[in-house]
């Protein structure tokens, strides 16, 4: 008798927890690593009316690839805010340079 109700307990513990397995959420994806260092960038003379946005790592899916600094045109309004790196908690986030 004891070994019967042994068996079926352990036979519904297994059910239920086969039966749980599929309702499993998947795992949080895996973090990016940390953002390389910034690169030294030749930055041109400056031109009236723009701003210079400096170069970044940007996360292509794999891994980081460089993107160049380029100027940027816009009228100033606010406090020019470059751009940057921002942990949100689960992944690094990157915040375009723009006007605050």
């Amino acid at each position: 008798m004891q070994r019967s109700i042994i068996a079926w307990s352990a036979a519904a513990l297994l059910a239920f927890g086969i039966a749980t397995a599929g309702a499993q959420p998947a795992p949080p994806p895996i973090p990016y690593g940390e953002v390389p260092p910034p690169r030294a960038e030749v930055v041109p003379p400056p031109r009236a009316g723009y701003y210079w946005e400096p170069g970044h790592w940007h996360w292509n899916g794999n891994h980081y690839v460089w993107i160049g600094g380029h100027w940027m045109g816009g009228r100033p309004h606010g406090q020019w805010i470059a751009g940057h790196w921002r942990w949100n908690g689960n992944h690094y986030v990157w915040v375009p340079a723009h006007w605050g």
